[in-house]
């Protein structure tokens, strides 16, 4: 009897490290899938850093489209995002509320800014990743006025796809803080 106990209590033992080794593979295998992936491309490098004392007007852009689909918001959540990045790095980042795009550069207030920030929806995908396998994808460019001078002092795009991993929780808006605060930071540093 006390071998059948023993016997018992080995299995008993072997199936929970087993388990164990499964359930540590599922989890490596699904972090593995859900980091998302980004590119950047330098259209205009700034011949110096961003000034931080200086503030930071940004604009809303345009709603993002993908094929005949139109996603509302994506234009503030994108405009969010490029904000609180500068915000991190410059004493004001606002968004500007009565103007749109270059539009703004004409109007801004040189006291209050130094910068003028508009960013670009050039792609926006919402896809039901989980499902399909297609990934979520976003590509917005930012370009950096001076707001004296109005000359453009930086135009930069960078992308990102979500991995198929993502048990429907993400959507492109989640693809947005990553690749903006980088690149916001690489201007200040």
């Amino acid at each position: 009897m006390h071998n059948k106990s023993s016997n018992l209590t080995l299995n008993t033992h072997r199936g929970i490290i087993v388990t164990r080794k499964l359930i540590l593979t599922v989890a490596i295998l699904i972090s593995a899938g859900c980091t998302s992936t980004y590119k950047h491309s330098e259209l205009q490098t700034p011949s110096v850093k961003l000034n931080p004392a200086a503030g930071v007007l940004i604009s809303i852009p345009e709603d993002g489209w993908y094929g005949n689909t139109q996603y509302p918001n994506s234009g503030k959540m994108t405009a969010n995002a490029v904000r609180a990045a500068f915000a991190k790095n410059a004493n004001k980042a606002d968004l500007a509320k009565d103007c749109k795009d270059e539009e703004c550069l004409s109007k801004i207030d040189v006291e209050k800014y130094g910068y003028f920030v508009k960013p670009v929806i050039l792609n926006w995908e919402d896809r039901a990743t989980e499902w399909t396998g297609k990934s979520d994808r976003i590509e917005i460019q930012i370009v950096i006025f001076d707001a004296i001078t109005k000359q453009e002092l930086a135009n930069s795009s960078y992308s990102g796809k979500s991995q198929w991993a993502t048990l429907g929780g993400d959507h492109p808006q989640d693809l947005l803080p990553e690749p903006t605060n980088n690149y916001v930071d690489s201007l200040y540093r």
